[in-house]
């Protein structure tokens, strides 16, 4: 289960990675742009560490406080969370 949950969190943080890679380059072309709600959903769903990694090497929305502000919140709640379930033993730590 926990290798499940792993590999999710994996994959959601590639994907936001991926996203900010995406939509730098999309607005540097001024091509239809990712929605920031979609890039602030990745975030939400486990992705937030690959979305802060990918803002600071793609230097994008590093000036937007709901970005530079939000997801380093978001990675500390969903730390919170997780810590937090660890210590009532709702989760195994490997």
């Amino acid at each position: 289960m926990i290798t499940l949950f792993l590999l999710y969190l994996l994959l959601v943080n590639l994907a936001g990675y991926a996203l900010f890679g995406i939509d730098k380059r999309r607005a540097i072309r001024r091509q239809w742009r990712i929605p920031e709600a979609d890039l602030l959903l990745t975030a939400v769903l486990g992705g937030s560490l690959g979305c802060i990694a990918g803002m600071l090497f793609f230097h994008h929305k590093t000036l937007h406080p709901k970005f530079r502000v939000g997801l380093p919140l978001i990675l500390a709640i969903q730390i919170v969370i997780i810590l937090g379930a660890w210590a009532m033993d709702l989760i195994p730590m490997v």
